[in-house]
């Protein structure tokens, strides 16, 4: 493809991006850098992504000021992002164009005609992560932007050089109906994100008009399992393929389906009744199964064979922080993921309990005040398959704590389900406890959408420590 030049933007345009250390705005920002736009950035703190931009020629500041945005000719923000921050109320006063994450994103994708977005409340960043390898090995040279760290492309993001755009597509505060996808794939959809969306139904509607973006010619490829998915794509006027397991009447599902003794799952990939090829995931969980089955749909549309499409998901391992397996020590195997929802922590606490393992460690870090307390029977019932869940303190990411929820409400609810729970505040603690009592094969599952992932290492020095001092 050649060269990306934006509508509204001349070759050379400084933009600047207020929270350029985020997963999707870093991708963002090494497009623009990649293809010649001058691009600062600032955040809180540094981090290994805004150290790679800075050695791709970005600016890095860390912290916010006013002086960060000098000579900008735009402005790039999350929704985190909010009027009082120094350098949204400095851009306002020079009058300098401010916008959001998503109308940049939206922008991009306007300029690749084959442009696919992977929405739903749970799997777009595995979905997306294996359509985007399903389209390199076909030779497809894709543009990627995903919301994890993918080892086949060394990060979050490839800028490619065709047709092909892929990216997830996230419902939160309607992001995604900014989007130009040619093809949409709609995984699921759950109540989430409840500090934007009213209810269930005003997310159902959200998905509806996401889906109404396909162009006529286009494709929505959807989860035929899902009843909510169903509901919100009714008379779309676009192609539409489906997806499901639970019953033979889709175009894509899943036949023959057992675990091997590591919890992986090996099924018969199956198009309108006729089996197409068998495949053995390496990341586990049915809802794997469901991913592999969407991504098998996205990239069969754009005319990828199914012998490619198959050995992309065989030899998928999956991204950071999904279902990571961080190492073993001691016997002890420690994992982590990413899961925050309830059904996120079902699925994944099942797919840990086919592992062969003793006792199955949870802790948990919540993830914002209103998701916890909107969904606060549905979270304390999600941990049926831990043998032990501690609970630490919720991670307030964009929210103020009002003091309406804490996390020891919480542990009071999973205890009353009669599960073994606790809560412990300081990560430190947290290892220390673990340290002290788990043994030999067991797992440790650390799972948050927060920095809970920084407990595994702690749990690993204070391990090694004890070992050295004996």
């Amino acid at each position: 493809m050649p060269e990306l030049k934006l509508d509204f933007l001349k070759p050379g345009t400084h933009v600047h991006f207020i929270g350029v250390g985020g997963i999707s705005m870093s991708g963002l920002a090494e497009i623009l850098i990649k293809n010649n736009y001058k691009v600062s950035g600032s955040d809180i703190k540094a981090s290994c992504l805004t150290r790679k931009l800075e050695n791709m020629g970005m600016r890095f500041f860390a912290g916010h000021s006013e002086e960060n945005i000098k000579g900008a000719d735009l402005i790039v923000h999350t929704a985190a992002v909010k009027s009082s921050n120094p350098e949204m109320k400095a851009a306002k006063e020079h009058n300098i164009p401010i916008i959001e994450r998503p109308i940049l994103l939206g922008e991009i994708m306007k300029k690749y005609p084959h442009s696919i977005a992977i929405s739903g409340t749970h799997g777009k960043t595995t979905t997306t992560s294996m359509v985007s390898l399903i389209l390199l090995n076909a030779g497809l040279d894709p543009t990627i932007l995903v919301g994890g760290e993918l080892e086949e492309i060394n990060g979050n993001v490839r800028v490619g050089n065709s047709t092909y755009f892929v990216t997830e597509a996230c419902e939160y505060v309607d992001s995604f109906l900014k989007f130009y996808p040619f093809v949409a794939t709609i995984l699921n959809i759950e109540e989430d994100h409840l500090d934007y969306f009213k209810n269930l139904e005003h997310i159902i509607s959200s998905f509806r008009k996401f889906a109404q973006l396909v162009p006529d010619n286009g494709y929505l490829i959807i989860c035929g399992d899902d009843a909510k998915v169903l509901k919100a794509v009714e008379g779309i006027s676009c192609n539409i393929i489906t997806f499901g397991i639970k019953n033979g009447n889709w175009d894509w599902s899943a036949k023959n389906i057992f675990f091997n003794e590591w919890g992986l799952p090996h099924f018969d990939i199956v198009y309108k009744n006729s089996v197409l090829s068998t495949i053995q995931l390496n990341i586990p969980g049915i809802h794997n199964i469901y991913n592999a089955l969407a991504a098998a749909a996205t990239a069969s549309c754009l005319g990828v064979d199914i012998k490619t499409i198959s050995k992309a998901i065989s030899n998928f391992r999956g991204t950071h922080r999904r279902f990571e397996t961080k190492g073993n020590i001691n016997g002890i195997r420690i994992i982590d993921d990413y899961a925050h929802h309830p059904s996120e922590i079902k699925a994944t606490l099942a797919a840990a309990s086919r592992l062969p393992h003793n006792k199955l460690w949870c802790i948990f870090q919540p993830h914002t005040y209103t998701r916890t307390l909107a969904l606060m029977d549905e979270f304390a019932s999600s941990f049926g398959d831990a043998d032990k869940v501690i609970i630490t303190d919720i991670y307030a990411a964009r929210e103020v704590d009002n003091g309406t929820v804490h996390a020891t409400d919480l542990v009071h609810k999973i205890k009353a389900k009669g599960f073994d729970a606790q809560y412990i505040s300081k990560f430190e603690e947290i290892a220390e406890y673990v340290m002290k009592h788990a043994k030999a094969g067991d797992m440790v599952l650390t799972m948050g959408a927060g920095d809970i992932y920084l407990v595994g290492k702690m749990i690993f020095d204070k391990i090694r420590n004890a070992q050295s001092i004996a």
